[in-house]
């Protein structure tokens, strides 16, 4: 009998806590969202700080989906940073919380590249005698330690025969590929490594008829 009277009085404090808990979260709220970059999807390893007027109160880290999510908040107004280098700084403000409830800021939060934190590769496409060669098709395809090789972008070189990919400043290298027509393609390679403005030049060698 004593243990059964146990067993209850431990049932009815957890159903107390639970109950307690409860109550609790009806009088805070939430805010979630989910960070993007501009062009290129979700953004992880961001940097959020919650603000409420002046005061830093929380920080945490978008993960691998570019999500987050502060929980716990007393009701009232709040204001979001976002930082990480290589991308415009961001901020929301005036973000309503309500009691019992979640601020869904998903579709809200979207960052561009800073253009001070990009690498830049030029090029330039010529012919034989040195003049410039417009509309060429020019590929650029990010290559592996293991030699593969992915493709993240492709142009077409404008009237004064130049073309520009803007690249991570990470450092990795990258094979650039023009294919004219009616001439052979080429290829060459290049190692970015820092924000900085790397060039390039092709000549176009045409067979002889």
């Amino acid at each position: 009998m004593k243990s059964q009277r146990i067993i209850i009085m431990l049932v009815a404090l957890i159903v107390l806590t639970a109950t307690s808990a409860l109550a609790q979260d009806k009088t805070t709220g939430s805010i979630k969202g989910k960070v993007r970059v501009k062009g290129q999807g979700a953004a992880s390893e961001v940097a959020v700080t919650l603000r409420q007027k002046e005061t830093e109160i929380a920080h945490m880290v978008t993960n691998a989906k570019g999500e987050f999510v502060f929980q716990g908040l007393q009701p009232g107004t709040y204001g979001l940073t976002f930082r990480k280098p290589g991308l415009s700084l961001g901020t929301l403000d005036d973000i309503e919380v309500r009691a019992g409830k979640t601020n869904d800021l998903s579709d809200h939060i979207v960052l561009t590249i800073s253009e001070a934190s990009i690498a830049r590769l030029a090029g330039s496409v010529f012919n034989e005698v040195g003049y410039s060669v417009p509309g060429v098709r020019i590929e650029i395809a990010r290559l592996s330690a293991d030699g593969t090789q992915k493709r993240v972008d492709q142009r077409v070189s404008n009237e004064s025969g130049q073309f520009v990919f803007r690249l991570s400043p990470e450092k990795a290298t990258y094979r650039v590929t023009i294919k004219p027509n009616g001439a052979e393609a080429q290829s060459k390679d290049v190692e970015i490594d820092g924000a900085s403005i790397y060039r390039i030049a092709f000549t176009i060698t045409r067979p002889p008829k």
